[in-house]
């Protein structure tokens, strides 16, 4: 097994990175809801590292017991897919939840333009929005859910690699092997969705979007549901 290790460690590396990289699943909710939400870089790091944790968890959790109780790999594999049909239908209705509610704030809150005229013959305009005021009540309570909506999608989300090509693998040697590849994948996992979610968090203030600023919400959730709609019907 002293060949063995270092092959499973490298692999456990590389697919822990290229599953992230290549399943927008991992860091495209984080991004436009760190948007929409206006979330500071704090709790966007927060959010995304604890959501990688559940994510990772779950299935670490399923491995062992399969491990520790000779459960075939076929039977996790297809409990690993029935999760991830619920995790990919629950970004769907979010995105889908999202969207509208996006819209309908969207619409309510649409600029418009007052007129005022003064005694000395002045005339001006001026843009105005109704709902602000009633609009930020809510928009900060959805601020607060949201988070755990995601990390509760995300512990369903299944990291469909793990348990047949690394844990049971690395199980056959020892438990340390199992330990070692088994946290190794974890790390570069979460790692590299929370490398992709902050330089894109960073890298949006340098964008102008402030004629789409009234339908970021809208375009969250939109993107959220191309994202579940992408895993469950296209296998990304």
């Amino acid at each position: 097994m002293s060949y063995e290790l270092p092959v499973l460690l490298i692999s456990a590396a590389s697919i822990g990175f290229f599953h992230t990289l290549f399943g927008p699943d991992h860091y495209l909710p984080f991004i436009v809801m760190s948007k929409s939400g206006d979330w500071s870089m704090r709790k966007t790091t927060l959010v995304t590292f604890l959501c990688g944790i559940g994510h990772v968890l779950s299935s670490v959790l399923l491995g062992l017991i399969g491990v520790a109780f000779g459960i075939a790999v076929t039977k996790l594999e297809a409990f690993e897919s029935f999760r991830g049909d619920i995790a990919a239908w629950g970004l769907i209705a979010f995105g889908l939840v999202y969207f509208a509610w996006g819209m309908r704030q969207a619409f309510r809150n649409k600029p418009h333009k007052h007129f005022h005229s003064h005694k000395n013959g002045v005339n001006h305009k001026h843009d105005h929005v109704h709902h602000d005021e009633h609009l930020h009540p809510h928009i900060k309570e959805n601020r607060n859910v949201t988070p755990w909506i995601l990390f509760t999608i995300f512990v369903f989300g299944p990291c469909e690699p793990l348990i047949p090509l690394l844990m049971y693998p690395a199980a056959k040697g020892s438990y340390w092997s199992l330990i070692f590849v088994t946290t190794t994948f974890a790390v570069v996992t979460i790692a590299t969705m929370m490398s992709i979610v902050l330089i894109s968090a960073f890298g949006r203030s340098y964008i102008p979007v402030s004629r789409l600023e009234r339908y970021t919400h809208a375009l969250a959730g939109a993107t959220i549901f191309i994202c579940g709609m992408s895993i469950q019907f296209l296998g990304l």
